[in-house]
């Protein structure tokens, strides 16, 4: 796993130890960011990181030049982990981690950092957090106006995003992996 674009191009990133968590792998990251870059300029973007595992979205996005990255995340492995990779790419100053649980993070993300341009949510493809985190996005009105919520889930799954604020403007299937694309309904 490694920063593939950016300032901290190739940067190995490590990944945490055991099944807790399932890090991106570059393949979909790449695409992931090449469906953003077509959408929006990622440079100077506050991004949320939820279920952040490694960090590896949110320290892509901060090597493309977003301009800040808050990561929640709540297992101690994987913010140990986390907190070396801030240190590898040299991004720890442009950056925050709440070691929370990730819907009691998002509330203190908005009232720590105000609201994000993007927002990544990748918890683990089993995980009732599908249920619970996208409203508490919205009840915290977490994402700008023009903003996009990206959710990871198995190919499986399909519109894992239950909300009346947002509303899915695309998915994208690689092999076991769905991406699904979230934007505010009155942006549309």
């Amino acid at each position: 796993m490694r920063v593939i674009a950016g300032s901290a191009r190739g940067t190995r990133l490590q990944a945490p130890n055991g099944l807790q968590t399932r890090p991106t792998s570059d393949r979909v990251k790449e695409s992931l960011f090449s469906i953003i870059s077509s959408r929006f300029e990622i440079a100077g973007l506050s991004v949320l990181d939820i279920c952040a595992g490694s960090g590896a979205l949110g320290i892509e996005a901060l090597s493309r030049g977003a301009r800040f990255c808050c990561f929640i995340e709540q297992s101690r492995f994987a913010i140990t982990t986390l907190e070396k990779n801030l240190v590898t790419t040299g991004f720890r100053t442009k950056s925050d981690l709440l070691p929370v649980e990730a819907s009691e993070g998002v509330g203190r993300a908005v009232k720590k950092h105000g609201v994000f341009d993007l927002v990544f949510f990748d918890p683990p493809y089993t995980s009732e957090l599908y249920d619970i985190v996208p409203g508490a996005i919205e009840s915290w009105n977490a994402l700008l106006p023009e903003g996009i919520v990206v959710v990871e889930s198995s190919s499986r799954q399909h519109d894992v995003v239950k909300t009346s604020l947002l509303l899915q403007v695309d998915r994208r299937v690689y092999g076991d992996t769905a991406l699904e694309f979230y934007m505010r309904k009155e942006n549309l």
